[in-house]
């Protein structure tokens, strides 16, 4: 499962933030992730749990905002947003198109911190 590994990274980004500003805590982390990056989102929340573990980030949680699929299609000269990640054609005119203009995002966009006394 590469979630785990995924979720592990996610954190030692986090405590390098941590170390960088010391004196802070972190609450959250906000993740953006295409629906074309491969992760699996239930697993990943799984495995934040357990990366989070003995580390200066357990008790945080880790929220993810979703990104549909979106292609550009040569024939309409639109973007459309893919009805589904497995079929790579345009929903409008049924045209197959391989520019995904978004949807594989897997990135860290914010943490919420919390000043520590």
């Amino acid at each position: 499962m590469h979630e785990l590994s995924i979720a592990t990274a996610i954190v030692e980004l986090a405590e390098e933030e941590l170390e960088l500003r010391g004196g802070i805590a972190i609450e959250a982390v906000h993740l953006r992730m295409g629906a074309l990056c491969g992760v699996v989102k239930d697993a990943l929340l799984s495995c934040y749990g357990l990366a989070c573990a003995g580390t200066p980030l357990e008790g945080s949680h880790l929220t993810i905002e979703e990104v549909p699929a979106i292609v550009y299609c040569p024939a309409c000269a639109a973007r459309a947003r893919l009805e589904a990640v497995q079929a790579f054609r345009c929903p409008g005119c049924g045209a197959p198109t391989n520019e995904v203009v978004q949807g594989r995002e897997l990135e860290v966009v914010a943490m919420e911190i919390l000043q520590c006394a």
